[in-house]
């Protein structure tokens, strides 16, 4: 599609180039054969091309032809620069840009086309030179191109987190089909599902004497080919190992397959055969930076013994780089040893000083769906949000609360499930925040503004517009327009959020300062292309000192005698509802701080595993 593109572009420009090069000229001239060489040449009407010069008119198709073959040109343009006229002689100087096709650069170069009058007409005096000024007789134009090896993912230390996949790449020695080429790629087409016509070009553009790349294959398919493949005459198999088999989280890393006739059509980038394409993950958004560019010389041979006479034009290419992670091995392996015995269950860990994110782990979810971009109802979990604005509108975390069964407020009704035991009829709001429970949180709703909530969902990154190379969820607060939806918002039923954007939170508290997420830091932007640096990040916001300590009193309070805590150091946190069958742990030890969203499971037991495995290994 793409080569049809360019094809399609160069036949519209020809349009004009068909003007530009007519509309100036008046015989007798050199004029109208400088005119109808390029455009034939151009237009691939050899024999109007050849018709305008001295030579042999079907030795002249042939070498424009082969031209085309041999530069795997998707199109010629052609610019006149200027005609000079000396009695019978007469120079022609053109600028030439030619469409390597496959992704590859534009070439342009500066030519000269040398006329003589013949019989009272003139004619391009014909040479391999006026092709372009440093071919030879006996030489021809080569494309010789060098793919680059993928780099990897790699985590915070620089360690790879994936390893080696071996690849097969498939192709020929120019050199040994001899005149086979075209039913070798009819057979390798029939396998495979590549046209006919590029693998015959890419074997044709190519130096005789070096290995052809033309399909890879993955071991699986390879192996259910392999029979087929050996049957071809002078096709070989060269086994390549690439870093493609993902280590944890293997869905934030990505998946990694060969090249096919469709992945190569619908990137449109550099990829060339020999190259492998990420699916998903990190491997999909830096494609373009683990596999680079290729590299590509535009050469001439000698015809007799296949070796380079000159370098026309290189393009060294794109360096690829690896692409460096937050993702910290040791917490990774915590996190997933911790979801390991839950059915359905997110983890998220983060750095709580720079959002950075250190591990995501999930059973039965999806790690980039689901724990970064999964929208969630917050539950009681959200409390820790609206506790900022009630703190701050002068509700002491001393002050007394009853938390009965049930309670309307603002003709919502609030039922407070019993799944936490321990609330007294008139514990504080400390109490009542730790154990969650529903019915007196939402009690406090008149004690607090709708703008206030707001501002204070904002300040702790709820709908925060931060970007991450793959897709995440910042949270949603909905309008509040009564009592009954502040109710609801401090309970956490109008909020939807991702484990991802509640780490976070614990993390502000934790540090005092809310930060946006980080997952990659280099590079900085998935695309090599941009011309711009990429938007920036929501700013740090810090949370008001006197709040940060009653939250911190509070989220201590919430994780003593909990599945959290127990037999550890210091942990911090809420353990909360969210429905029926979704729980929420929010908290941290130490300097990681973790949101675990687990369903028909204890997420404070999924955290307590967590931080127990962390402390083990350090």
């Amino acid at each position: 599609m793409r080569r049809a593109r360019r094809i399609l572009a160069a036949t519209v420009t020809l349009a004009v180039a068909g003007t530009t090069l007519t509309g100036c000229f008046e015989e007798p001239s050199p004029h109208d054969a400088v005119r109808d060489f390029l455009v034939g040449w151009q237009s691939e009407d050899y024999d109007l091309a050849a018709g305008r010069t001295d030579g042999d008119v079907a030795t002249v198709r042939t070498a424009l032809s082969d031209a085309k073959l041999e530069l795997d040109a998707a199109s010629f343009r052609f610019k006149i620069k200027s005609v000079t006229v000396n009695g019978d002689e007469s120079k022609a100087d053109f600028h030439a840009e030619v469409d390597l096709g496959e992704n590859n650069p534009l070439w342009e170069y500066d030519g000269m086309l040398p006329l003589h009058l013949v019989d009272g007409t003139w004619k391009v005096r014909w040479s391999p030179s006026v092709l372009h000024p440093q071919l030879k007789e006996g030489q021809r134009f080569a494309v010789d191109t060098e793919t680059k090896s993928r780099q990897p993912v790699v985590d915070r230390a620089g360690d790879p987190l994936q390893s080696d996949t071996t690849l097969y790449v498939v192709g020929v020695y120019p050199s040994k089909l001899a005149d086979q080429a075209e039913d070798v790629v009819a057979r390798l087409s029939e396998i495979t599902g590549y046209a006919q016509d590029r693998l015959l070009s890419r074997i044709r553009s190519s130096p005789p004497d070096k290995f052809v790349q033309l399909v890879t294959f993955g071991r699986k398919l390879y192996l259910s080919k392999k029979s087929k493949l050996e049957a071809i005459p002078g096709i070989e198999t060269q086994p390549q190992p690439q870093p493609v088999d993902p280590d944890a989280p293997k869905q934030i890393v990505g998946s990694v397959s060969a090249l096919t006739p469709e992945t190569e059509q619908k990137l449109g980038g550099p990829q060339r055969a020999g190259d492998s394409v990420g699916r998903s993950g990190l491997q999909a958004a830096y494609q373009d930076y683990l596999t680079g560019s290729t590299q590509t010389k535009v050469i001439t041979l000698d015809l007799k013994t296949g070796k380079e006479v000159a370098q026309l034009k290189e393009w060294p290419g794109r360096q690829n780089v690896s692409v460096k992670t937050t993702i910290d091995r040791a917490i990774q392996a915590s996190a997933e040893q911790a979801v390991a015995d839950t059915e359905t269950s997110a983890l998220v860990a983060v750095q709580r000083d720079t959002g950075e994110i250190r591990a995501v782990a999930t059973k039965g979810l999806s790690q980039e769906k689901d724990a970064l971009a999964g929208k969630f109802a917050a539950g009681t979990a959200f409390s820790i949000v609206a506790a900022d604005a009630l703190i701050k509108g002068g509700v002491s975390p001393k002050q007394r609360l009853a938390c009965p069964q049930e309670r309307t407020v603002g003709g919502a009704r609030f039922v407070h499930a019993g799944q936490f035991t321990g609330v007294t009829p008139s514990a504080t709001f400390q109490e009542n925040f730790a154990k969650g429970c529903v019915t007196a949180l939402a009690s406090l709703a008149r004690r607090v503004t709708a703008a206030d909530l707001a501002k204070s969902a904002q300040a702790f990154g709820v709908g925060q517009p931060w970007r991450l190379p793959l897709k995440s969820f910042s949270g949603s607060l909905s309008a509040l327009t009564s009592d009954a939806d502040k109710a609801r918002a401090i309970a956490g039923q109008n909020v939807e959020v991702s484990p991802l954007s509640m780490a976070l939170v614990a993390a502000a508290v934790s540090s005092g300062t809310w930060r946006p997420p980080v997952l990659v830091t280099d590079p900085k932007s998935p695309d090599p292309a941009a011309e711009v640096e990429p938007a920036a990040q929501p700013a740090p916001v810090p949370i008001d000192p006197k709040v940060r300590t009653a939250l911190t009193a509070m989220m201590r309070a919430g994780a003593i005698g909990t599945p959290a805590q127990a037999g550890r150091s210091k942990v911090y946190g809420v353990t909360a509802t969210a429905g029926s069958q979704q729980t929420w742990f929010v908290g941290w030890q130490g300097d990681v701080a973790i949101a675990v969203l687990a369903k028909n499971y204890n997420a404070g037991a999924v955290a307590g595993s967590f931080f127990a495995g962390l402390q083990n290994s350090s």
